[in-house]
């Protein structure tokens, strides 16, 4: 077994990145190194007093000090372009979003990976991660059924980051709202059809830049491929001060159901939720397990990109395995 100090550094220090430096300090198996930023180092404020931040240009001469490297830059952005150069550096944890393109981005990390003997755990967070795990776990048991996945309401990370990334935009928020009559009707066993627009709406709260084109913004964000084209999306503009008084928090949560016929007929039905007040702390909270997840496998001779499909629970836990069976089985 690895030793009791798994060396981290933190790549990317916004919402997530400041939840992974606050996880870390639960976790008493994990040493933060440094922190890493595409910003003037000098003007980054940390939480830790003693945490050493570097320019994301010096991460290269890190490479042997630091164990595994939790990514916490955007899914439309920054991971497609960090996540397989950093993983042919170290072993990588990363909560990439984008459920659509999660084939092909396995595929340029796992190269990538695999180019340098490292391990990289991608797309975990809690959906795609946990949630993706409870939709395993219902297909295996009530094979005979169908699985619905709700989200919110809540912030989401990823797509209010994708709103922040449209020109025009100079802050913004996303919700995601179920919408009730769906839920109602998975939950009473009907196994409906339902397509994204009719399960989800999504909320903006935009803070135009002066002299944006509101038109333009609200047609960008509301034609996007894979965030919000295949949604009912309502865009509101408001003021900076506004944002701030109102849209300060990042709550989420949601739920998967899986509903289906057991062998003698009979209506089996399996829910997973989860009810968060932060969902950067919570999001970071799970890469960090992940990243333990990560050290081991590498330690044990694992190379490529794996999924939380691919990692024993065990192992994202500090506890060892008697431990495990005698308090957890």
């Amino acid at each position: 077994m690895i030793s009791n100090n798994i060396r981290i550094g933190i790549v990317g220090y916004g919402n997530l990145g400041r939840g992974v430096e606050t996880a870390l300090q639960q976790n008493a198996d994990m040493e933060l190194v440094a922190v890493f930023t595409r910003r003037d180092p000098r003007s980054l404020k940390v939480i830790g007093e003693n945490t050493a931040v570097h320019s994301l240009d010096e991460i290269e001469r890190f490479r042997g000090e630091i164990d595994v490297l939790i990514l916490c830059g955007g899914s439309k952005n920054d991971l497609p372009v960090q996540g397989p150069e950093l993983a042919a550096m170290f072993n990588t944890v990363d909560s990439f979003d984008t459920h659509a393109n999660i084939p092909e981005y396995f595929e340029k990390i796992d190269q990538a990976a695999k180019s340098n003997g490292s391990v990289a755990i991608i797309s975990a967070g809690w959906d795609p991660g946990m949630f993706s795990l409870h939709r395993l776990l219902g297909e295996a048991i009530v094979p005979n059924g169908e699985t619905y996945t709700f989200w919110g309401r809540g912030v989401s990370q990823g797509h209010s980051d994708a709103v922040r990334q449209v020109p025009g935009v100079k802050a913004a928020v996303q919700y995601t709202e179920p919408i009730p009559e769906a839920v109602d009707e998975v939950r009473s066993g009907k196994l409906p059809t339902l397509s994204s627009r009719e399960k989800h709406r999504r909320i903006c709260y935009v803070v135009l830049e002066p002299d944006a084109d509101a038109e333009k913004v609200k047609t960008e964000i509301v034609t996007m491929p894979n965030y919000f084209a295949d949604f009912d999306t309502t865009v509101h503009f408001i003021s900076e001060e506004e944002l701030k008084a109102k849209h300060s928090a990042m709550p989420h949560g949601g739920f998967v159901i899986r509903s289906g016929k057991s062998g003698s007929d009979n209506l089996q039905t399996v829910e997973f939720s989860l009810t968060l007040e932060s969902n950067p702390e919570f999001t970071a909270s799970v890469l960090v397990a992940c990243a333990r997840a990560a050290a081991r496998l590498h330690h044990s001779g694992k190379t490529g990109a794996h999924t939380i499909f691919d990692i024993p629970p065990a192992l994202l836990s500090p506890k060892s395995p008697a431990d495990l069976r005698k308090e957890l089985l």
